[in-house]
């Protein structure tokens, strides 16, 4: 899946470890991250998070997107810092599950986030592609894919 992941590929982030319910990610911030408080844009932190997340929650087999998830900034991290995100599953339950990522910079908590999952049938093909990578969804439902 990171594999084919443009956004997070572009942005440098490189996987470091992963296995069932897990995933640890790092992610350098780049002078194109950096708002006008001269911080790392809080988008990019939930960029990293999501994409541990995404990790994380795709561990298992079957394909999984996110129902929801919320970010807690705890500090701010500044250009050519290196941020890691490690993503740990807290419960799976039927077709959902939640899951826990921290953002640091070495030992310090830069971003709390925590995920919530859903799995879904993948149908509909992305351009470029010969797989199906379309979510079905409940009527008045959101997903992120």
């Amino acid at each position: 899946m990171l594999a084919k992941d443009e956004a997070s590929r572009g942005l440098g982030i490189e996987l470091l470890e992963h296995g069932p319910g897990t995933a640890t990610l790092r992610m350098t911030v780049t002078p194109a991250m950096v708002n006008g408080h001269r911080i790392t844009h809080g988008g990019y932190v939930f960029l990293l998070a999501d994409t541990a997340f995404a990790c994380a929650c795709n561990s298992h087999g079957p394909v999984t997107v996110a129902a929801g998830a919320d970010i807690t900034f705890v500090a701010p991290a500044y250009e050519g810092d290196v941020l890691v995100a490690t993503a740990e599953e807290r419960t799976r339950f039927g077709r959902s599950g939640i899951y826990d990522v921290s953002v640091r910079r070495g030992e310090e908590v830069i971003a709390e986030f925590r995920g919530r999952s859903r799995s879904r049938s993948i149908t509909g093909t992305a351009p470029g592609s010969t797989r199906d990578t379309t979510a079905h969804r409940t009527p008045g439902t959101t997903t992120k894919e």
